[in-house]
């Protein structure tokens, strides 16, 4: 079950989650794990009060995930793989300054945030050679090119 909710008012908020869920569940299908995620749209002062409440780095960003699991991800008893905060203004931001629709930026912040709750990184340059190229064939595979 994908819940998705939004903390603050916006524009187009059924096409918003039809994208977001579209994402998630083609990542699940990847994966090949059928499980529980909360995905909520938040504001830039959400956004960056979660940065600095959990990360301690007190900026606005895009994606933010929290995987629930410790250890093995397909040890999850209840089902919930974890939570991922996306910022609707940088969202808006990026597919101006990047040239695409607000379409493809959700489903790449959506795409993004689910690997990172499958266990994917891309702090150093081999894991990015593997996220990445996974990011972008997922991305291509529901017809959203750049």
């Amino acid at each position: 079950m994908i819940d998705i909710s939004f903390e603050i008012e916006a524009e187009g908020k059924d096409e918003i989650c039809r994208i977001i869920q579209g994402a998630a569940l083609a990542v699940m299908e990847h994966e090949g794990c059928n499980k529980s995620v909360n995905i909520t749209v938040v504001s830039e002062d959400d956004i960056r009060r979660i940065n600095r409440d959990f990360r301690n780095i007190d900026r606005v960003t895009d994606v933010l995930s929290f995987p629930a699991w410790d250890g093995s991800l397909y040890d999850i008893s209840d089902g919930f793989l974890g939570d991922i905060a996306i910022c609707l203004r940088r969202a808006e931001e990026q597919a101006q300054e990047y040239g695409h629709s607000l379409r493809r930026e959700i489903a790449f912040l959506t795409v993004h945030g689910m690997l990172h709750i499958f266990g994917y990184d891309h702090m150093t340059p081999e894991d990015e050679q593997v996220m990445m190229p996974l990011q972008n064939k997922i991305l291509e595979e529901m017809g959203i090119a750049r």
